[in-house]
């Protein structure tokens, strides 16, 4: 396991406005508290059968479904030195475990907590920020594709202090690196660090500020002699059996900004987050398809290793109506998950690139009505566009948007 120098620590950061996945409804003490929200949606697809980061890839045959998104049920439980999170995620693919977690504390504060179990990674601001106050439906491209499922298992410290630094959020992470699952399947661990910044009395305490920087170090073992590094054309092939058991980097440097200002004519929320690094993935295939490629990998991969420098950034815009329950929602995200590539080098004969190189970028835009307080409809459109390539079946922009009518109930 490698050690992040101080100066890095000082250089990463996380901020959220609103909730965090990485705490118990409340930290006052209290027995058994219960909460939760379903997310029930109607979505049609362009085309039928695509492959899709708004909720999942569709049927073979099909362009149009009826699916629950979510249906978290979370329950907690608070006294003077610990909290318990526990929560589930039921849907019509079955049920699974979301978060399980001990929060340790002082008795007279909570500057300083110490958990442990499997919790949200970390890293940046949309990975911690809570599904069910998002105003979007979904996480951008990059961040479901380097971190599916947000959560990992391990051991983080957190520290807010109180009094004139109460500004400051400080978070370090060990965690397993393979995701959501329990299986690690080699002996090193993944270091998530964080620092940011929140400052809420501008202008009047209209304006409301968040920054900061997300630091990932970490690593992908190889099973195979072989293993795929990008250059300027394409991907070159290294061998030798000392690649059998060796860790490939797995680095992510990360910073985002949030900015709220309540003005006359209703709150305007910007939210800005970008993310580079290096990413092992692996080729496309007849098992793994597409986009999938450069995704982390909960199991170890069986096929040579594919070494990819990424970047990927989002751009959120809300705007209230009015003062009204309604609000206008604007979004712009990319992923290129092979910088070094242009779209048009992609499938030249030799160059060993796949479908998992292609970088694609999404506008999505629509409306969010607040019912009452518990329940929200959103209408949302995304209009997802990548450039033409020399892969069959990527010859020209796919016609892959996105509709999306959701409801949601939060109790």
């Amino acid at each position: 396991m490698k050690l992040i120098p101080l100066g890095l620590l000082l250089l990463c950061a996380v901020f959220t406005f609103a909730q965090s996945n990485n705490a118990p409804s409340t930290y006052d003490t209290h027995e058994i508290a219960i909460t939760g929200y379903l997310q029930t949606q109607y979505q049609r697809a362009q085309s039928a059968g695509i492959l899709s980061f708004s909720g999942g890839d569709f049927a073979k045959n099909s362009k149009d479904r009826f699916m629950i998104r979510r249906g978290r049920l979370k329950i907690d439980r608070a006294d003077k030195y610990s909290s318990i999170v526990f929560q589930i995620d039921a849907t019509q693919n079955g049920v699974q475990l979301m978060d399980a977690f001990i929060q340790l504390h002082r008795p007279t504060s909570k500057a300083l907590l110490f958990t442990a179990g499997l919790f949200n990674r970390p890293f940046g601001h949309s990975i911690v920020y809570s599904s069910g106050y998002r105003d979007f439906p979904e996480r951008a491209r990059v961040f479901q594709t380097l971190m599916p499922r947000e959560r990992d298992l391990g051991a983080m410290l957190t520290f807010r202090p109180d009094g004139k630094f109460h500004f400051l959020t400080a978070e370090v992470a060990v965690i397993n690196g393979s995701g959501h699952s329990a299986r690690d399947y080699d002996s090193k661990k993944d270091i998530v660090g964080n620092l940011g910044f929140k400052f809420d009395s501008l202008a009047n305490k209209k304006l409301h500020i968040g920054f900061g920087g997300s630091i990932y170090q970490g690593s992908v073992r190889s099973d195979t002699e072989s293993y795929f590094s990008s250059n300027s054309s394409g991907f070159v092939k290294n061998t030798s059996p000392d690649y059998v058991d060796w860790n490939a980097k797995r680095n992510y440097y990360g910073g985002n900004l949030q900015l709220q200002y309540d003005n006359t004519f209703g709150t305007t929320l910007f939210k800005a987050e970008y993310i580079a690094g290096t990413q092992p993935g692996v080729a496309s295939s007849s098992s793994i398809t597409g986009p999938v490629a450069s995704q982390s990998f909960a199991a170890q991969p069986a096929t040579d290793l594919y070494l990819r420098p990424f970047s990927g950034y989002y751009l959120w815009l809300t705007q209230q109506i009015a003062k009204s329950r309604f609000t206008a929602l604007l979004a712009y995200d990319s992923y290129d998950p092979n910088s070094d590539l242009k779209e048009t080098q992609i499938g030249a004969p030799g160059s060993n690139t796949t479908a998992g190189d292609i970088k694609f970028n999404t506008l999505g835009y629509g409306m969010a009505c607040l019912i009452n307080s518990r329940m929200k409809l959103t209408v949302y459109n995304e209009h997802v566009v990548n450039d033409p390539t020399q892969l069959a079946g990527y010859l020209e922009d796919l016609k892959d948007d996105v509709f999306t009518v959701r409801l949601q109930y939060r109790w």
